[in-house]
């Protein structure tokens, strides 16, 4: 496992558009529903169907507690809360849900275990190279 990258150049906007370079993570492509059920009932004793279920519901139970004020706590994946961007007022009483809330987000917090992957590093390549 290797994550691909590729050189990028970009223009700094705050300083007079001077070009610099940046490295850039490569996507191979997206893991669909399908895909994932079919993995993970390989790896397990339940069928695709089954996986496929689980995950389905774990969409609709995720969407009901995050808009209910919940977070989720999902162990090694992480945990995810609502979270939105609003607009200041100068006093509590103009402040209005409809006024001056400007959109709603998913927070996405890392479980540990995945900071440590993080914090030790991923094996990487450049585009266009050869890669064991």
């Amino acid at each position: 496992m290797a994550l691909q990258y590729r050189i990028t150049k970009r223009n700094n906007s705050i300083q007079n558009n001077t070009p610099q370079y940046i490295l850039q993570a490569i996507s191979k492509g997206t893991i669909d529903l399908d895909k994932l059920s079919v993995d993970i009932s390989n790896e397990c004793s339940l069928h695709q169907v089954d996986v496929q279920a689980v995950l389905i519901a774990l969409g609709i139970k995720m969407n009901f507690y995050l808009q209910d004020g919940y977070a989720i706590d999902m162990g090694d994946v992480g945990k995810f809360k609502m979270g939105l961007q609003g607009v200041a007022a100068s006093t509590p009483e103009e402040l209005s849900p409809k006024k001056n809330i400007k959109k709603f987000s998913i927070n996405y917090q890392p479980s540990i275990k995945l900071k440590r992957m993080l914090k030790a590093g991923v094996k990487v390549f450049k585009e266009g190279s050869r890669h064991l």
